[in-house]
Formats: C-alpha cells, structure tokens, sequence
C-alpha cells in the first residue's frame, strides 16, 4: 500500500507525463522503476531516536567544539517559512554537527540530502529509518530518477525543511566549488510562497579528512563508505577541533521560476556567495595561506598581518585578528597533524599538499588568488 507522499510522486505531472511512455519502456515497466525508486527515497526521521544518536558517535563528536553564528536568522524564519539550507560541504562530519547545532538550540530538524554512499550497511538503517536522510544518487542521468528524486523532493518539503550540499560532495581541494543546480531545481517544484534559502558556511580549525581529501586532490571515483571511516578513524588519533557554523539571512526563492533555466542559475549563484562571504577565517587558513617552504616566525607573522588587512578590507568573517594570534593558535595543531614543523625559529612545511588543501579554503575571498606556494 502507497503513503501519501508515495501517491502524490505518481500524481506528479512529470512523473505522469513519463509513465504514459516516451522512454522506450511500457507502461508497467516505467511504473516498476518510477515505484523502485521512490522506495529508495523513502525516509523516516524519529527525532527522539536521532537525539540519542549523540551518545554513540560521542567518540567523534567530543572531538569537535560546535559553535555557530547568526542563528537568529534561522529562529527568525521558522515561524513564517519553509526553509532549506544551503551549506558548503568540508567533510562527513558536516551531516553530525551541522544539524546538531539546530538541534542543540531547539530548532525544528530538516531532512538531509545526502550521497547514497552513505547508506550501505547499519549506517544506511540509521540513515533512512532514524535520522531522516534521504540518499541522493548525484552521478546519474536515467530521466526515472531525476524526475522520481524531484517530485519527491517537492512533496516533502510540504512537511519538512531541508539540508542540502549544492557543491555535490565535500571539497577535495580545500577550495569552495561551483554548485550545482539540480536540488535548488527541485525545491522550487514545490512551489511555495514562504520558500526561503538560508545559506550555511561551515569551517573547522582542522579537517577530519585533511590528509586524505588533500592526496586524492579530485574526486576520481566513489569509495567505499566503510574504507573512509576507517581511514578518518585512523586520523582521529589526536584530533582536536572547533565547527564553526555560520547562518546568513533568509533567500526568497518562492517567487522564482523553477521553469526559467536562468531563475535557478541566479539563485545558484546568489546562495553561493553568500556562503562564501560567511565562511569564518580561522587562523589554520591564514597560517597556511601566509606560508612558505620555509620562514621565520617575524616573517610569516607580517605576511599573516597584511594577509588579515585584505580580507578584512573585503569584509571577511574573520576569525582572527594578527599575526601572532595565528601562530600562537595555529602552528601547534599543525605541527601535532604532521603538516608543518618548527626548528630553530623557522617554519617548515612537511606536507605541502594538505598546506595548500587549507590554504585554498580562504581563496575565494582574495582579490588575487594562486598566492600560495
């Protein structure tokens, strides 16, 4: 027997318009593929069960200090809108702490968009039946599909806010990347009023991830899940960490044409930069843009100083304030994480493609860009 959303997927004029033929498939066979997929997108959130899952990823979680920014824009909304966040997308951890922080303040929780990667194995029972996430297959182009994950996106945003990752994965190269269109296409099939974009921008003094997202550069093939956890446990030896995330005003999208290819691309790029332009200054991204194959700490300390002075100019979030304060807070977990090392009064770099991994973080806000190295 169909649920509710089940038969408005089917009801959906697209998905009806596919069903009456055209793909070379029958009638029955459109219908078996349209229903296999709408099992796959089908997700249940139980609040009370995800609250608890805290306890068990506590491992990980007391790693990192979550801290937020600007969440009265979010308090502000709920009340009046339907919203999806828009964030940038670091590493696995985002899907932990960013939804915790709305948790932690008491914050209605939205269903998140997430890779289908995730969801092999226990993992992928807590996911779909536990924490409300509904898997995305980014790489394919089968029309039953895109028309499928849109009509369901649109039913469900009757209900529920959304998160979403426009980026279509975590950045390998340490830099924001263009995003991609194809979920702000189907927020607007929903066709509400009160739709708002809210931008998110996460930063962390340190990435999870670092060494491995900086050596695999581009992303070439998908791995397995269960080989990346491995690999992040096995980098979470001594890893100690602050999130920052960071919310920015509501983006009205309700009166955007989803049927106007430059409606979606506009907003696309609005949310973008936004997001950018929130994304918080820590003193690992300027210690790294600052940096050279080897210097004195009097020498990257200006370098870091004039670095400060441009983004500020260009009104940057910025999490630190000198020179020194970037040093002093940086140079330490930089050293514990094998990326520089300190001798004698100078720094050295050790691993120079994560270096440049955290350097490219801040890229965007430069006037000129490729400073580094």
């Amino acid at each position: 027997m169909l649920d509710d959303i089940s038969e408005a997927v089917l009801a959906n004029e697209d998905v009806v318009k596919y069903l009456r033929g055209g793909s070379g498939e029958s009638g029955a066979q459109a219908r078996e593929k349209i229903t296999g997929y709408i099992e796959e997108l089908r997700t249940t959130q139980r609040h009370k069960f995800y609250r608890a899952l805290q306890h068990p990823l506590y491992p990980i979680l007391r790693k990192i200090e979550r801290k937020h920014e600007n969440l009265h824009h979010v308090t502000n909304a709920v009340g009046r809108h339907r919203i999806v966040y828009s964030s940038n997308h670091k590493s696995h951890c985002d899907y932990l702490v960013e939804p915790l922080v709305l948790d932690d303040n008491g914050i209605r929780p939205p269903l998140i968009v997430a890779g289908i990667n995730l969801f092999g194995g226990p993992l992928g029972l807590i996911h779909k039946h536990l924490t409300g996430a509904i898997p995305l297959r980014r790489a394919t182009k089968d029309p039953a599909y895109l028309v499928t994950f849109k009509a369901y996106v649109a039913e469900i945003l009757k209900k529920h806010d959304l998160f979403f990752y426009p980026e279509g994965g975590r950045s390998y190269s340490g830099e924001l990347k263009p995003s991609k269109t194809g979920l702000f296409n189907a927020a607007l099939e929903a066709e509400r009023p009160d739709l708002v974009i809210i931008p998110v921008a996460v930063a962390y003094d340190l990435v999870l991830e670092d060494h491995i997202l900086a050596h695999q550069s581009v992303k070439r093939r998908q791995r397995p899940f269960g080989r990346e956890v491995a690999e992040m446990v096995r980098y979470a030896v001594g890893y100690r960490s602050r999130a920052f995330v960071t919310f920015g005003a509501p983006i009205t999208a309700g009166d955007r044409d989803v049927h106007s290819r430059s409606d979606v691309l506009e907003l696309a790029r609005v949310v973008r930069a936004r997001t950018g332009a929130l994304y918080k200054v820590l003193p690992t991204a300027v210690f790294a843009s600052a940096m050279r194959p080897s210097i004195t700490r009097r020498d990257l300390e200006s370098r870091i100083d004039r670095l400060i002075e441009e983004l500020a100019a260009r009104h940057a979030n910025l999490g630190v304030t000198s020179g020194r304060q970037a040093i002093e807070e940086a140079a330490e977990p930089l050293q514990t994480r094998g990326i520089v090392v300190a001798e004698r009064g100078r720094f050295r770099v050790r691993e120079r493609t994560v270096l440049k991994y955290y350097a490219r973080t801040i890229e965007h806000l430069l006037v000129t860009t490729g400073r580094t190295h």
